[in-house]
């Protein structure tokens, strides 16, 4: 009969002796008659017998994501709308005394107030254009605050994505004006800097060619003249082509081949 008793009790109370901790899941146990919740022992996957007057709390301790959309003021009052996710687990090791210090509502009570708050304490710091193209990456510093502070409580948050910036339509239509004016100036201006560098480029080389005219006059004297005009006078007479050379009969003395004097004729041929 006492066997039968307890039978009885052990088929009614099954549910709340027999504990099965599936996958990714681990249990803190509350003793009700014998010192409240265990915060030396994290009861791991699989089957745990316990008292019927005590009760298992079981806890998701996968990296988990949670989507969060609030409303942060920018330096100028204005409301910017910021879509984040969240991603993060509890400690494990710490998951009992999270249990006992914060409870299961862990998300709603210490992760998205405490984000929540590093943000907008942050942003409220900037101007809407500054947020809205992210300037210098300060997004990234915040949420990397964020992390840092959040590590204390017993969460591990792996990352914290701002998936998209919403500013009200006149605001952000203002911005995006401005933007593309700094566009334009910006591409006018390397339109100037490149005529600038091609003006550059051609004083440079007329003064390349003028400082070689220079030289050529300054070094084509009499004596170098002459020489030269020997020099053709021999290669012209070794020519099978008709011509008419008159030998001393140009300037200085020098021949003429047809009608044209040897300097000019040199001269042409420089040009």
């Amino acid at each position: 009969m006492t066997l039968l008793i307890l039978l009885l009790i052990l088929v009614f109370f099954y549910k709340r002796i027999v504990i099965t901790i599936q996958s990714g899941e681990a249990g803190v146990l509350y003793m009700r008659f014998f010192g409240g919740t265990v915060t030396d022992y994290v009861y791991p996957e699989g089957v745990n017998i316990i008292a019927p007057w005590d009760h298992m709390y079981i806890y998701n301790v996968r990296i988990q994501t949670k989507f969060h959309d609030f409303e942060v003021l920018t330096n100028r009052g204005l409301p910017i709308q910021l879509s984040l996710a969240i991603r993060f687990h509890p400690a494990y090791e710490m998951l009992s005394v999270l249990h006992q210090q914060v409870g299961p509502d862990y998300i709603n009570t210490i992760i998205i107030p405490e984000i929540e708050s590093i943000l907008r304490k942050q942003i409220g710091h900037y101007n809407p254009e500054e947020i809205y193209i992210n300037k210098d990456n300060f997004l990234t510093e915040i949420i990397m605050k964020a992390l840092d502070e959040l590590g204390q409580n017993f969460v591990k948050i792996n990352d914290v994505v701002i998936r998209a910036i919403s500013l009200p339509d006149s605001v952000k239509k203002a911005i995006e004006a401005k933007l593309v004016k700094e566009q334009q100036y910006q591409a006018y201006h390397f339109q100037l800097k490149i005529a600038e560098e091609e003006a550059k480029r051609k004083r440079i080389e007329a003064q390349g060619i003028s400082n070689y005219h220079k030289i050529i006059s300054e070094t084509l004297n009499q004596k170098i003249m002459k020489w030269h005009g020997i020099q053709a006078t021999l290669e012209l007479s070794k020519s099978a082509n008709a011509k008419v050379i008159v030998i001393g009969a140009g300037k200085n003395g020098l021949p003429i081949i047809g009608n044209i004097p040897l300097e000019q004729a040199i001269e042409n041929g420089k040009k």
